[in-house]
């Protein structure tokens, strides 16, 4: 049973890893990483990961740059924002905004382990019963100065 309140404070990103149930493992957004996920006392959370060796845009600024920088830099970012509860051993993310559109308005639920006060490991099952199932693993560091 998690204690809510060794979630709070922000915590950076070390890993995600897509662990298939055929062996596959994959790094969705990439090897090196930038971003975290910062829990609020007041229930609040936002979680911002993307590839740490994006490109900038060529062709144009954020709204009128090409299609194809517009679609890579959708394709290397995840980021949404919302309410937070702890439910035993599992967090779950009331999202309220995101760079999914799917997400808004639902419910991420995530099973989560804490060793020590400063690694936090956050875990889902995706599409379980499907040739794409999976556990999708996430590792972060508590930030330094936090707690």
């Amino acid at each position: 049973m998690i204690n809510p309140s060794d979630l709070i404070g922000r915590w950076d990103i070390i890993s995600w890893l897509q662990l298939y149930d055929d062996g596959r493992r994959q790094a969705p957004l990439g090897e090196r990483l930038e971003g975290f996920i910062r829990y609020t006392p007041e229930g609040d959370m936002i979680c911002m990961i993307a590839n740490a060796d994006r490109k900038n845009f060529e062709t144009g600024g954020q709204w009128n740059a090409s299609e194809a920088e517009k679609a890579a830099a959708y394709s290397s970012m995840l980021a949404y924002a919302g309410r937070y509860r702890v439910e035993g051993d599992a967090v779950v993310h009331e999202v309220q905004t995101s760079l999914f559109p799917n997400w808004k308005g639902g419910e991420q639920r995530r099973r989560i382990r804490l060793e020590g006060r400063d690694a936090l490991f956050i875990e889902a099952r995706l599409e379980d019963r499907t040739p794409e199932a999976r556990i999708a693993q996430l590792a972060w560091r508590r930030a330094n100065g936090e707690k």
